[in-house]
Order: structure tokens, then C-alpha cells, then sequence
């Protein structure tokens, strides 16, 4: 008996009966079930985070941030409520409570009174973290607590981009403040030193002048002394004079009471002329003497007349000048007194002067002295004027020189200063397509071992009939391969169509399932032929070994180093690597590899299932030779 006699044998027992057809048809759907179920569910659940509930408590009081009255409470809330990443819902801290309690929520994240507060005191001596409380209960959904841990850490890091980006901005704007203030001061350094320079040439000609004022009133102090020497001089000389004009006066106050008494009796006798006359001619007519020798007398005595006439007119001029004299020599007393006084007060003056002048002559020294401190003072304050100029200039211009919009893209970048660029040599299509390499190679797993439940393992009849173990054996591995074949078809036929997972390569796909089917069947055979139904409980162990070791969630180095070791041996690890490859576009060499490993699997799973056979035709019986009911 052939092989495929034996395959079609096999074949018509398990398609014998309606139940059995049905029984057949439902473990062929095993896999399918298992597999396109849980990849369906689990297609894109990144994708619908939109609708887990997630209650969003707001205490935040509000503070001033950088100089404004702000609530990062509401600010973020409202961002968070427009994103909509999740089903937000803004309750208060008892709602939240109830939800999480209820399963009305998956968690809550509050956002305590002194947010914003905690956030501004940065600028602060006394700093300290915001938090953000996240409330969790794994009564409700074990992931979904870690979703919200990772959600409030976005949070997290968005505020932290948002605050860091603000604060940032306005240390930016600050800088260029300080550094146009730099610039105003450099400017104002420049008029500085030019001012300095002006007055250092001042300061010079100022010295040269204070040198000359210096010599001018050691000079003046000589001639001052002097002066006060001379008029010492003056001044008793004056005395002297004021001495001599008071005796002249006096005198020539005498001759004029003798000239004014000389005059008086001049003037009496002019005056008494005429009527000396007139009474000599009364007289001598008295006498008797006639006109004519009166006239003759008169005549005679005329000339006498006119000389007292002309005498007195001598006397008189001589008693106005006398009068002039004297008043003169009182003129002259009077005002040698007021000179001589005056040369008094001018004897003060010239020694004040004198004194004056030796303090000027002193204090334009000293002005001499200064202003040459001056000039090296100015020289000095304009080398340190020249190099803070220089240096607010040097300062100005290591600070950046940036317009608005490029500061508030710096901010930005300061907020957010890493990128991630990624770049994926594969990429699986989403969530259900990275874990569709696993969960098709446990659905292959799944499916074998549920035909074991049906099929035999090998035909004791043609055990004992044929004696011909590898016949038998094959015979016994190539009915599980052919419906596990189905199966895995059916199964890639789901994922590809129903689901609409991408292959970059599907026929490579295919081909590593129809492999890894045919392999699990040989070492589920292998098994049952050595340990019989021992064997089928021992399948199970290996299934559950092998969904902790393969790697298809987490990477498998996480794995403990004996569960890690297990991964190194056991197929269903290279399944998955090999899927990875072939689905996602991967190494090619190493899809070879695992297909390596996997058919050499299959061989000495054979190789032991062939032994086992042979171990068998040494113990058969007659009873082993009954014709099967069905043929």
C-alpha cells in the first residue's frame, strides 16, 4: 500500500460520517478562528484610542507666567479636549472617582490647584516640579493604565516643550534687548570718548592756562607787595601833606580876614572921595573963593581921587584873590585830608590785595597741580572709556542679531530641541500586522494539534502489513501536512483579504507557513508515535513553551536566560523571525536561515517519527491485522 492509498484511506475515514466532516471541517477552521479573530480585534488598536474614556479633572487656580495671568489647566485641557486622542471627559475629582470605580473611565488625570504655580516658580528662589496625578484601576483594564501612563508622559512632555518654548522666547527677546542695549551704551561709550578726548584737549589747554595764572600770580603777589609798600609810602606822604595844607590854610584863612579888613577901609575911602569933594567945595565957598578957583582947587585935588579910585580897585582884585586863596587852601586842606584818607584806606586795600594775591598765588598752584591730575585723570578715564566702548561692542556682538520670527523659531527648537527621525528598513502595516507573524505561527501550531485530535497517527493495520516504516510514517505526517496546508491557506487568505494585511512578499508568505505547518506536524506526529496520547499533552506543553519563548510581543532577549535558551531551539521563534522577514520586506538571507532550521525540524522530527515506527513493527500482533470498517 502507497502512500497516498493511505493518505486517501485516511481521508475517507475522517469525511465517513456527517459529524466527522463537520468535526473536520471545524478543526480545519481552527487556525482561521484563532488567528483571524484575535489579529481582527487587535488590527489597529493604537487607532481607536479616540474612544477610550478618560476622565480629565482640572483644580488649576491660575498664576502669572512670564508676566501674564495664565491657567496651563485649561490651556492644556482645551488642547487635550481638540486633539482628541482620547474620549476626554472635564469632571470634577468626585466624578472621576465614581467613573474609575464604575469602569465608566480607564483612568483619570487631574491637574492639581498649584499647576501653573508650580510651573511659574521656575523663575523663582524657590523652584519645584508641577505634577500631573494619574489615577488608574486595573479592575478595569490592566493596558489600559499603561496607555495613560504613556499618555500622561506626552503630556508631560508637551507641556514641558510648551513652557520651555515660552520661557525661551522671552530669554530670547531679552537678549536681543540687551544686546540693542549694548549697542545704545557702546554708542554712548563712543560719544564718551570723544567727549574725553575734547576734554583731554581741554584738560591740556586748561593746564597750560592754570601754568600761566600760576606764573601771572606769583607775579602779582610780587607787584601786590610792592604796591602795598608804595602805598604805605603814599599815605604818609599824604599825611604829611594833609599836615602842611591844614597850616596853609589856616594862614592864608588869617590874610584873608586881614585883606577883607584892607579892603573895607580901601572901600571906605574911595567911597569917602566924593563927598570929600563936595565938602571941600562947600567949604571954599564958604571961604568965598569963586567958582572958577573952586573948580581950579577941585582940579587939583581930582588926580588924588582917581589914584584912591585905582587904589582901591587894587586892593579890592587883591582882596578876591586873597579870598580865592583861601578858599583854595581850604579846598586843598580839605581835600589832602579826604587823600590822605583815602591813601589810608589804599594802604588797607594793597595789603588785602597783596594778602588776596599771595592766597590766588597759592590757590593757582594748586590749580596748576590739579589740572595736571586732571589731564592724566581724563587720560585715564578715556583708555578705560575706549575699552568698556570696545567691550560692550564685543559683547553686543557675541549675542545673537535675530528677527522675531527667528527667535520664536529658536524657542521652538529650545522647546523641542530633538527630533526623531525615523527610518525603518521594514515597517509593519499597524499594530495587528506586527503581531500577525506570531499569532499565524501559534494559529499553525493550534490547528495541527487539533487534528491530531482526529486523525491517527499511524496505521497499526499498516504498521503490521506493510512493514515498511517510512511509508507509514510519511503516509501518517502527510495527511496533518495537507489539511494543515488548508489550513494555513485559508488562513493567509484571511489576513491578506479579509483583513488586509500587506505582503511584500506573499508568496515567500505562504510558503513559510505551508513549511512551518508541515513542520509542526512532523514533530506533533513524532510524539504521538513515541508517547501516544502522552504525546498529544506533551504537544500542548511544547505550544505553551513556545508562545512565551518565540518573541512575538516583546523581544525575546527580555526573556529569563532558561526561557531565552528555549527560544534558541524551538521552531515556532523561527517561524516568527522568517514572517518578519518575508511579510515586512526583511533580509532575505535570514527568512533562508530560518527556513534552514526549520526544515531540518522537519526532517528529524521525521527521522524520530520513522524510528518510532520501526519500534513499533517489532510488537505487532494478529489483532493489529483487522481490516479497518472503512477499508
Amino acid at each position: 500500500m502507497k502512500i497516498p492509498a493511505m493518505f486517501a484511506a485516511e481521508l475517507r475515514r475522517l469525511t465517513s460520517t456527517r459529524m466527522r466532516v463537520i468535526a473536520l471541517i471545524a478543526l480545519l477552521l481552527v487556525p482561521v478562528l484563532y488567528g483571524g479573530l484575535y489579529l481582527w480585534a487587535n488590527q489597529d488598536p493604537y487607532g481607536n484610542l479616540d474612544e477610550v474614556p478618560v476622565a480629565l479633572v482640572v483644580q488649576d487656580e491660575g498664576a502669572q507666567l512670564n508676566g501674564d495671568a495664565r491657567n496651563l489647566g485649561d490651556e492644556i485641557a482645551e488642547d487635550l479636549i481638540e486633539d482628541g486622542a482620547f474620549d476626554w471627559h472635564a469632571v470634577d475629582a468626585a466624578g472621576a472617582e465614581r467613573g474609575l470605580a464604575d469602569g465608566a473611565f480607564d483612568f483619570a488625570v487631574t491637574l492639581p490647584a498649584d499647576f501653573t504655580s508650580s510651573v511659574a516658580s521656575i523663575s523663582t528662589d524657590d523652584p519645584r516640579q508641577a505634577d500631573i496625578d494619574l489615577t488608574t484601576n486595573d479592575a478595569n483594564n490592566y493596558l489600559a493604565s499603561t496607555i495613560g501612563s504613556q499618555a500622561v508622559e506626552r503630556i508631560r512632555t508637551a507641556i514641558t516643550e510648551k513652557v520651555v518654548r515660552e520661557a525661551g522666547l522671552t530669554m530670547l527677546d531679552a537678549l536681543n534687548t540687551v544686546r540693542v542695549n549694548l549697542l545704545d551704551a557702546a554708542d554712548g561709550a563712543t560719544q564718551l570718548v570723544d567727549g574725553l578726548d575734547t576734554a583731554g584737549a581741554g584738560a591740556a589747554d586748561l593746564d597750560d592756562g592754570a601754568a600761566a595764572l600760576a606764573r601771572g600770580t606769583a607775579s602779582l603777589r610780587s607787584g601786590s607787595a610792592e604796591l602795598a609798600a608804595g602805598v604805605d609810602t603814599i599815605a604818609s606822604n599824604l599825611r604829611t601833606l594833609t599836615d602842611g595844607a591844614d597850616q596853609v590854610a589856616a594862614g592864608t584863612a588869617r590874610l584873608r580876614e586881614v585883606a577883607d579888613r584892607v579892603g573895607a577901609a580901601s572901600d571906605s575911602l574911595s567911597s569917602a572921595v566924593p563927598d570929600v569933594r563936595s565938602d571941600l567945595a562947600a567949604a571954599l565957598r564958604e571961604q568965598g573963593l569963586d567958582e572958577t578957583r573952586i573948580a581950579t582947587v577941585l582940579e587939583t585935588l581930582d588926580p588924588l581921587g582917581s589914584r584912591v579910585a585905582e587904589l582901591d580897585d587894587r586892593v579890592q582884585g587883591t582882596v578876591a584873590d586873597i579870598d580865592r586863596l583861601d578858599d583854595g587852601a581850604a579846598q586843598v586842606a580839605s581835600g589832602s585830608a579826604r587823600l590822605a584818607d583815602g591813601a589810608a584806606t589804599a594802604a588797607t586795600g594793597a595789603h588785602d590785595l597783596a594778602e588776596g594775591t599771595a592766597t590766588a598765588d597759592d590757590g593757582a598752584h594748586q590749580l596748576s597741580d590739579g589740572t595736571g591730575s586732571l589731564v592724566s585723570g581724563i587720560h585715564r578715564l578715556d583708555e578705560g572709556a575706549t575699552t568698556l566702548r570696545d567691550g560692550l561692542r564685543s559683547g553686543a556682538a557675541k549675542l545673537p542679531d535675530d528677527d522675531a520670527d527667528t527667535r520664536a523659531a529658536q524657542a521652538a527648537t529650545l522647546g523641542d530641541p530633538v527630533g526623531v527621525s525615523e527610518d525603518a528598513l521594514t515597517e509593519a502595516q499597524n499594530y495587528g500586522a506586527g503581531l500577525a507573524p506570531f499569532f499565524a505561527a501559534l494559529a499553525g501550531w493550534i490547528g495541527i494539534y487539533a487534528l491530531f485530535l482526529i486523525v491517527k497517527p499511524v496505521s497499526k493495520r499498516a504498521v503490521t502489513a506493510l512493514r515498511s516504516p517510512v511509508r507509514v510514517a510519511l503516509a501518517g505526517w502527510v495527511t496533518p501536512a495537507l489539511l494543515g496546508a488548508v489550513q494555513m491557506t485559508a488562513l493567509f487568505g484571511i489576513l491578506s483579504i479579509a483583513l488586509g494585511f500587506a505582503f511584500t512578499h506573499p508568496i515567500p508568505t505562504l510558503g513559510i507557513l505551508l513549511l512551518a505547518s508541515a513542520t509542526f506536524a512532523a514533530i506533533i506526529l513524532a510524539l504521538n508515535v513515541w508517547l501516544g496520547s502522552v504525546g498529544q499533552f506533551v504537544g500542548l506543553v511544547l505550544m505553551v513553551l513556545q508562545l512565551v519563548t518565540a518573541g512575538g510581543t516583546f523581544p525575546w532577549q527580555t526573556l529569563p536566560a532558561p526561557l531565552a535558551a528555549l527560544h534558541q531551539v524551538l521552531p515556532m521563534g523561527y517561524v516568527v523571525d522568517a514572517m518578519r522577514q518575508v511579510m515586512y520586506g526583511g533580509d532575505a538571507s535570514r527568512a533562508w536561515a530560518d527556513a534552514a532550521v526549520l526544515a531540518t525540524w522537519l526532517a528529524v522530527a521525521l527521522v524520530v517519527a520513522i524510528i518510532g515506527v520501526t519500534r513499533m513493527t517489532h510488537r505487532r500482533t494478529m489483532r493489529d491485522l483487522q481490516p479497518s470498517l472503512i477499508g
